[in-house]
């Protein structure tokens, strides 16, 4: 019987999230993750074109015009890219529960039902085909006598998308760079959405996590999602489409092809990479021991505990230091390490390659 640890759940988890052997896509990327952290949108498009075999950004930008992949609030409060097929069925779920959890800030910010319903008919009235950016939705706001100030705009945006009235879609470019991503509304931008029951989204969200992200223990599905322990009874028994390791006691959820092609493509997981600051390596678990200590993420990834995730540099699914791109003539990331020691020497080596090729 074979003894799994945690290196090999970090080394397993970058093939699951495709960082080995990347998808032709930007949409099926996304598909795949299910949910893609993406409040820095800059980060989130490099951590989509990563896992793409052309790692380029505008094949992104492109997935975002083409409608195939939006972004917004699908659960916990926080900004996700996700195939636009699938926003309408998680928000069936997960949207009215945000939305009672925000109820108390959104009185103490002043903003009632009838302020909300005022919003949400400028929204519709003001919002064209081709989107609106989010200065251009609140100067609507305040025209039409709504209040964004204080915080009220970003909360009156996120109650919408939460309802299913806007999304983030198409993106507005200069010098072929996505400066700004568009509201659209959802009914006019979004596919017919599929109607499932708690049950059916709870057991495709659970199954589509571990695909994407595994090996998982239930307790980080739990995190990921905020999903209760209640929640997880359809899933007391997963899919045959899944299969479960032990590692350290603890029952842990993983795709047999991941762990099937694992002995042959472990020495690739040993290659180096360079991730953006909220890519899913880090971002996706409640337990992220597997790739940084409790000190390495509270010293050096999110110094001062701002929620600011540092891009990280990784090799067998371990992070090793953190990056910020070149200044001036530099052709080199500059790396801050997290041992004294420095990076190992195939790292450092890899460090020109790696920067030349970063998505463009």
């Amino acid at each position: 019987m074979t003894r799994w640890t945690v290196e090999d759940v970090a080394r397993m988890r970058l093939l699951s999230q495709r960082l080995v052997d990347p998808m032709g896509s930007p949409t099926e990327v996304v598909r795949h993750l299910t949910c893609t952290q993406a409040q820095d949108f800059p980060g989130s498009t490099m951590s989509i074109a990563l896992r793409t075999t052309g790692r380029s950004l505008a094949e992104v930008y492109d997935a975002y015009d083409a409608r195939e992949i939006v972004r917004s609030w699908p659960m916990r409060g926080t900004l996700f890219a996700v195939a636009a097929e699938d926003l309408g069925w998680m928000l069936d779920v997960m949207g009215e529960p945000t939305l009672r959890s925000t109820q108390r800030r959104r009185l103490e910010l002043g903003l009632p039902d009838e302020v909300i319903e005022r919003s949400e008919q400028v929204a519709r009235e003001a919002i064209p085909a081709e989107g609106l950016s989010r200065s251009e939705l609140l100067e609507a706001w305040t025209g039409a006598g709504v209040p964004v100030d204080g915080g009220r705009g970003y909360h009156q945006i996120a109650h919408l998308a939460l309802s299913q009235v806007i999304c983030l879609g198409p993106t507005r470019r200069a010098e072929g760079r996505a400066v700004e991503q568009l509201f659209v509304l959802s009914e006019d931008w979004l596919p017919a959405t599929e109607r499932l029951t708690r049950e059916e989204a709870v057991t495709r969200w659970f199954t589509r996590y571990v695909l994407g992200h595994g090996p998982v223990a239930e307790a980080d599905f739990m995190w990921w999602s905020k999903f209760l322990r209640r929640d997880l009874s359809p899933v007391a028994d997963p899919p045959t489409t899944l299969t479960s390791i032990e590692v350290d006691g603890v029952r842990h959820w993983v795709d047999p092809e991941v762990l099937e092609t694992y002995g042959s493509r472990k020495r690739a997981t040993a290659a180096p990479l360079l991730l953006p600051g909220f890519d899913e390596v880090v971002l996706g678990y409640g337990d992220r021991s597997p790739v940084m200590t409790d000190e390495q993420e509270r010293v050096h990834v999110v110094p001062g505990k701002n929620g600011v995730f540092r891009p990280t540099v990784v090799q067998a699914g371990r992070a090793l230091g953190t990056w910020t791109r070149p200044k001036g003539k530099a052709t080199t990331v500059d790396v801050v390490v997290f041992d004294e020691d420095g990076l190992p020497g195939p790292v450092e080596r890899a460090l020109p390659r790696l920067t030349q090729g970063l998505p463009r």
